[in-house]
């Protein structure tokens, strides 16, 4: 079923579609022809369970309308591959790129549905040759299937975990090359980036520091938002779910999370040259939201506005 008519759902989405793409993505639609800021990622830019995500707060603080299409369930390979997004990267003013993780795409162990990109299809010959007792037929998500790998085999697992790390940052810098407006990547999320990610509850999934350091080097900036001890302790405060939903929304940053990012992202997007400024380092687990450049030159390679 859709998101928006599944149970009593106690927020509405208002959701729309976009000419070529069969895709809802979170409204009211945006009714203009000037260049946008678009926003692109999953769950977290689509703003669930949230009555105003990072997107709505953004456009209130910018002189740019700001288009927000994050797609429920997403990997990069919806993303990269839907019209009407590929359609809205070129009349862009500016993207948003939620870092995304890196279980929900095609690769060369398993393959994923097109549009749902959590959704596991098929196990490919490789990894069945590597897992030759795992019954897939009963797996249907990507991350049920990371889990069962990883308990039947921790040494057999660091070569899929491999494989879908190098296949991320591969994607990553080929989508992030094709995007002609300067991109902003935005880490938005429970925990901050580590440096050997491990937890396969946590988004987004096995991205490690060194991942994202390597994709900054082709964005104009990085932001880093998440919560801090307090707002975990608080983290359903101010959003909407139905009965049974509270585990989902614990998962997801909250509106606290939301209006940081908003925030550290306007900050960006009215600096006509993106200088490496490079904060403390959040640390893992209780930070609090902040902007971070992980690298030196991750403001060298696009100004953070269009020309």
């Amino acid at each position: 079923m859709s998101i928006e008519t599944r149970g009593r759902i106690p927020l509405d989405y208002q959701a729309v579609t976009y000419d070529g793409s069969v895709l809802r993505f979170r409204g009211p639609r945006l009714e203009t022809d000037d260049p946008a800021v678009l926003c692109l990622g999953g769950a977290e830019t689509f703003g669930r369970f949230i009555h105003a995500p990072f997107g709505a707060h953004l456009s209130q603080q910018l002189d740019h309308p700001v288009l927000n299409m994050g797609v429920m369930h997403a990997g990069l390979d919806v993303l990269m591959g839907d019209p009407a997004i590929r359609a809205a990267t070129r009349s862009a003013h500016a993207v948003v790129l939620q870092v995304l993780g890196a279980a929900n795409m095609n690769n060369r162990f398993y393959t994923v549905h097109p549009r749902r990109n959590d959704r596991f299809l098929r196990a490919n010959r490789d990894l069945r040759t590597i897992y030759p007792e795992v019954d897939f037929t009963g797996i249907h998500f990507t991350r049920h299937l990371l889990t069962r790998l990883a308990a039947a085999s921790r040494d057999r697992f660091t070569l899929v975990q491999s494989e879908l790390q190098t296949a991320w940052v591969a994607r990553m810098v080929r989508f992030l090359q094709t995007i002609e407006a300067p991109v902003h990547l935005l880490w938005i999320g429970t925990c901050a980036p580590a440096r050997n990610p491990t937890r396969l509850n946590r988004d987004p999934v096995l991205v490690s520091q060194s991942m994202l350091e390597q994709v900054s080097l082709h964005a104009a900036s990085v932001s880093v938002a998440v919560p801090s001890g307090r707002d975990l302790r608080q983290s359903t405060k101010g959003m909407f779910f139905a009965a049974g939903e509270e585990a989902a929304a614990r998962a997801l940053p909250g509106p606290e999370v939301h209006r940081a990012a908003a925030g550290l992202l306007a900050a960006r997007l009215r600096t006509k040259k993106a200088d490496p400024v490079v904060p403390d380092r959040p640390e893992r687990g209780g930070a609090a939201p902040q902007s971070l450049s992980v690298n030196s030159g991750t403001a060298s390679k696009r100004s953070a506005t269009k020309p």
